[in-house]
């Protein structure tokens, strides 16, 4: 196994951590134990700053991979696996949390999943299909949403309580729309050629 794709197995490894920080423990657990008070108060703030890491391995092990020539079956496999695995398990549970609708995580999962869908296929059939930039900015729209969310605003909060988190999710909702829209309307004639 090459370095990039360890570094996208470590992003896989870290969705666990990342899940753990979250305060989903029961009220007797934390009153009996001062690390699950403080994951309970803190948690969602370490989680942030996991999410944040993981997401950056994403630039990372793709620069990697092609600045030394590394790119392998594995890695093109792995690679949109884990982005897709670390986005619908922070917004999985933002919903657990309440902090997002149900409804906004289940548009981006189901996206996801018709993507993957049209890849695998395509896949199957020996059919290269284009990638674009949407793709990748609906990606560091969701990230940052998310990070804005997990933080409630945090640094960006302002005195009006403007709900900024809530402005991105839904700019990030669109973006992720629009993108899988797009992959499908560009990608429509290959497949449809070898239907």
């Amino acid at each position: 196994m090459n370095l990039a794709n360890k570094i996208t197995v470590a992003r896989i490894m870290l969705i666990p951590i990342f899940i753990l920080f979250f305060p989903l423990f029961p009220s007797w657990l934390i009153q009996k134990s001062i690390v699950f008070q403080h994951i309970d108060s803190y948690g969602l703030y370490y989680a942030a700053a996991v999410f944040v890491i993981a997401s950056a391995t994403d630039k990372l092990d793709g620069y990697i991979a092609r600045k030394y020539n590394l790119i392998t079956n594995m890695g093109k496999l792995l690679d949109p696996l884990a982005d897709k695995l670390l986005i619908s398990a922070a917004l999985i549970l933002l919903v657990s949390q309440h902090l997002i609708y149900a409804w906004i995580a289940l548009v981006i999962i189901a996206r996801e999943i018709i993507i993957t869908g049209i890849r695998i296929v395509a896949s199957a059939q020996k059919i290269a299909l284009q990638a674009d930039q949407f793709g990748k900015i609906k990606m560091v729209a969701q990230v940052i949403a998310i990070t804005a969310v997990l933080l409630n605003n945090g640094p960006i909060r302002l005195a009006n309580e403007i709900p900024i988190d809530q402005m991105l999710m839904y700019a990030a909702l669109m973006m992720t729309v629009f993108s899988g829209i797009n992959y499908i309307r560009n990608n429509y004639h290959a497949l449809k050629l070898h239907s």
